[in-house]
């Protein structure tokens, strides 16, 4: 019986543990009032307009990267509805397509909707900060599974974004991709645009 107690009070220890950890520490215990205190404000509307270059990339679950990739991008907006089209080229050559459907609502709230997107992508933007959850569908070449996503994107200083994206399944990181974001006028030009 005595022995039956250890265990059971290890599992409950371990659980606590993990949910602790998941709520308090780590890329997933974030949440965009942490952010809500900076200088500039991240704006959806402003900082992901025009034609944009993204550069990133992506670690398989082993955190060794499993692939580099440059996106061209066009960030366009009526009011608070807007589309971000991605076009992504990877290291392998192959290309990928998306366009963004994102509406920013009142706090700054965020739906977002892609042809990948399973179902609808919230999220929310406060100060430097801007977080997106959503179930995302891998094309059929990478098995067709479905991930849960989580995106953070921090505005720095000159006006670049910093994206970092979590995917899991079954509660398993299987990859994380870091990336930034910059307006193709601030490249051309070699200068940064200010925050």
């Amino acid at each position: 019986m005595e022995m039956v107690l250890v265990f059971l009070a290890g599992v409950i220890l371990t659980l606590a543990l993990v949910w602790t950890s998941k709520h308090f520490v780590g890329f997933h215990a974030q949440r965009p009032e942490d952010y809500d205190c900076a200088a500039k404000s991240f704006d959806l509307r402003r900082h992901l307009d025009g034609p944009l270059i993204c550069e990133g990339v992506i670690f398989g679950a082993t955190g060794r990267v499993s692939s580099r990739f440059v996106a061209e991008m066009q960030g366009s907006w009526n009011g608070d509805s807007g589309t971000l089209a991605e076009h992504f080229v990877y290291d392998s050559g192959e290309a990928q397509d998306r366009e963004w459907r994102l509406t920013v609502g009142a706090n700054g709230l965020i739906r977002a909707e892609a042809d990948d997107v399973v179902g609808t992508g919230r999220g929310q933007q406060a100060g430097s900060g801007v977080c997106l959850n959503y179930d995302i569908r891998l094309p059929a070449s990478s098995g067709g599974f479905i991930l849960s996503a989580v995106d953070w994107m921090y505005l720095v200083e000159n006006g670049t974004v910093v994206k970092r994206s979590q995917f899991r399944k079954f509660g398993i990181k299987v990859a994380e991709l870091v990336a930034t974001i910059r307006p193709v006028e601030a490249i051309k030009s070699g200068k940064r645009r200010v925050a």
